[in-house]
């Protein structure tokens, strides 16, 4: 089922007066934050954020491609460099009709012939992916990165410091149920993070793992 992102407006009137619609809005989920190369918690891809990071300041120009599982930061990674930097991005290399091969390929070399720069993803290594031989080379014309995904201790980390950064106490089951039930990206578990607590605080009652387990059913995540 998709998730909904919507943000909280319940009032106290509607608490008093209808609890089990007042429980729903506040596990509604809120728009994650957009993503930015700040925001993009780097585990073992550091060298990746930091080519990224030099090529948006314009200390570099050039192709740049990323590579890796679903999960691991690609679209995170494209979508927040084109909002530092004007860099020219396409998603998805692997899944381009023959058309849309033609398409990158001519694109590739107008932005190059300007100057500027390009940053590709796929879920394949270039020498792996079935494209045209010429995009292929222009693939491998820069710098290619593996992203792996976070180690489990690493999202668990990222979801203790997010929680207390918003004064939540969350149990280390809670946290090890959350990882176990969630999508694998950290917005999402961060978005759904937010809903239990303002349900916990709504309800005025403590997040403990049955209440966590409560709200993910109420999600349909559990």
């Amino acid at each position: 089922m998709p998730l909904n992102y919507r943000a909280f407006t319940a009032r106290p009137i509607v608490a008093r007066l209808y609890p089990t619609v007042t429980s729903q809005l506040l596990l509604q989920l809120e728009p994650p934050p957009a993503p930015t190369l700040a925001n993009f918690l780097a585990g073992p891809n550091r060298a990746a954020l930091d080519a990224l990071a030099a090529l948006a300041s314009g200390g570099a120009a050039g192709a740049l491609y990323l590579w890796g599982e679903a999960g691991t930061g690609k679209s995170h990674l494209l979508a927040a460099v084109r909002r530092a930097a004007d860099v020219a991005t396409i998603d998805d290399v692997d899944r381009l009709t023959e058309a849309a091969q033609l398409e990158a390929f001519d694109r590739f070399n107008r932005v190059r012939a300007a100057g500027g720069s390009m940053v590709a993803a796929g879920t394949a290594a270039p020498a792996s992916l079935a494209l045209r031989e010429d995009l292929r080379s222009r693939l491998l014309s820069g710098l290619v990165f593996q992203l792996q995904p976070l180690a489990d201790e690493e999202k668990a980390a990222a979801l203790a410091a997010h929680a207390a950064e918003r004064g939540m106490k969350l149990p280390p089951e809670a946290v090890d149920h959350l990882l176990r039930r969630l999508p694998r990206d950290l917005g999402t578990q961060f978005a759904v993070l937010d809903a239990i607590d303002r349900y916990s605080l709504g309800l005025k009652r403590p997040v403990t793992l049955p209440l966590v387990r409560e709200a993910l059913a109420a999600l349909d995540l559990a």
